[in-house]
């Protein structure tokens, strides 16, 4: 089973996730926070969602058609044995418990301007 959470707020303008059937089990508001890049807003909503791992890939592609390109947007998701992180455009996957993987994707989140605070998926 994956598990990760999305961000409402991450997606695109006008953008709609529908490639893949999502469970979601918790929705929350939190805020407001700092911190942030330019031009994210202080309070997001955390949606807890989870699939089945046969997913796995069509989910991270479609991810990465609806984040947002502005700096500072991400989600992540794992299963029991690989880590998924997906930018607009981009994924990252490795295996969990793999620093080499996970370090190349907190480069890459530093790169678009996510502080370090922020880079903090599970490994």
């Amino acid at each position: 089973m994956i598990r990760g959470t999305l961000i409402a707020e991450s997606l695109r303008l006008d953008a709609a996730l529908e490639a893949v059937p999502l469970l979601v089990h918790k929705v929350t508001r939190a805020g407001p926070f700092g911190d942030l890049p330019v031009g994210q807003p202080a309070v997001w909503t955390f949606l807890e969602f989870s699939v089945d791992e046969s997913h796995a890939e069509r989910l991270a592609a479609a991810l990465a058609e609806v984040l947002d390109p502005a700096p500072g947007w991400y989600c992540d998701f794992r299963t029991e044995t690989e880590t998924f992180v997906v930018f607009s455009g981009r994924t990252f996957r490795y295996r969990r418990g793999d620093a080499t993987g996970r370090e190349r994707a907190a480069a890459h989140a530093r790169s678009n301007g996510i502080p370090e605070s922020q880079i903090d998926w599970p490994e």
